[in-house]
């Protein structure tokens, strides 16, 4: 079987082409639907055979909080009538990339040992945007076993100012 990226590229591109400038608004509803079909219950209702496409549609659309748009309504249709429900959420996060890339925007996931307040988060996503040289969408995570400082990914590119980092360097160094 294909990789599930290999399968969703298409999908991806196609949705960005046909979005044209209302790219990032479909955006939101396409995140939506990805959350929705990421659900193992719905993946296995789609895949019964006894199952129609409309079935699933009307499912998906009446679990989605917010009214669809037509492009949404005729995206969905499509990855439907493709069977390709499960890819769906990689579709999103594609379309996602594809969207942030055209607005000139990362995503970016900071990682800390403790909580950011709201108001030290500007300061470290400017900082942040410096070092990166782009403008940033930051989600924070916090995890307690960075044990002091940040880890900050932004593509493929990662950042690690974490205490834990700098234990397993100095591991490495006396170890070798």
């Amino acid at each position: 079987m294909a990789e599930i990226a290999t399968i969703a590229r298409p999908y991806a591109e196609a949705l960005f082409k046909a979005a044209g400038t209302q790219a990032a608004a479909l955006s939101t509803e396409v995140g939506a639907l990805a959350a929705v079909a990421a659900d193992e219950q719905l993946r296995q209702f789609a895949d019964n055979p006894k199952t129609s496409s409309e079935q699933v549609f009307a499912v998906v659309q009446g679990v989605v909080q917010q009214p669809l748009s037509a492009a949404a309504q005729n995206f969905l249709r499509t990855v439907l009538d493709n069977g390709r429900l499960s890819a769906l959420p990689e579709i999103a996060a594609q379309f996602h990339a594809l969207v942030n890339a055209q607005s000139g925007v990362s995503d970016a996931l900071i990682e800390s040992a403790f909580p950011i307040e709201a108001s030290q988060l500007p300061d470290v996503v400017a900082t942040l945007e410096k070092r990166f040289a782009r403008k940033l969408n930051a989600r924070v995570d916090v995890r307690p076993e960075l044990i002091g400082g940040i880890r900050v990914v932004v593509g493929d590119e990662v950042l690690d100012a974490s205490v834990k980092a700098r234990l397993d360097h100095m591991k490495v160094a006396l170890t070798a």
